[in-house]
């Protein structure tokens, strides 16, 4: 869709967003917020003095729309253009791999129930303790 050559009442029906969208998409072209939202405004025929009122707004909309993504460059342009790397260091990978333990039945909650050897304090501790039903505690 040719957002510039489109007629006004149906731009109006589009988001500040979306036409930012087409334009980029478009003009396969990175641009700042100002010049980006300055074309939006145009093709919109907003003003200047609303433009100002409203470019925070556009700023906001645009780190919280996820097609967009902010450059270092500090310039605009769509996700779709830029791919991402994904770097493995092999070295993490290593400690990785160190720090997998399997759990055997040896290891278990279960089986060391039978070594746990309560201190006097903690046995004083777990006297006042009382094993509840189900149905006990419905009632």
């Amino acid at each position: 869709m040719n957002v510039k050559k489109m007629p006004l009442e149906e731009l109006e029906l589009l988001s500040y967003t979306d036409i930012a969208y087409e334009l980029l998409k478009e003009e396969k072209k990175p641009k700042t917020t100002p010049v980006l939202f300055g074309e939006v405004c145009k093709l919109l025929k907003i003003n200047d003095d609303n433009m100002m009122d409203m470019i925070g707004e556009f700023y906001t909309n645009l780190t919280t729309d996820k097609r967009f993504l902010l450059l270092d460059s500090r310039k605009w342009d769509l996700k779709e253009f830029h791919s991402v790397k994904t770097i493995i260091d092999e070295e993490d990978e290593e400690d990785e791999d160190e720090e997998v333990v399997e759990e055997t039945e040896d290891d278990s909650i279960e089986s060391n129930i039978d070594d746990f050897e309560a201190t006097d304090d903690e046995m004083d501790d777990l006297e006042d303790l009382v094993v509840v039903t189900e149905e006990e505690m419905e009632e």
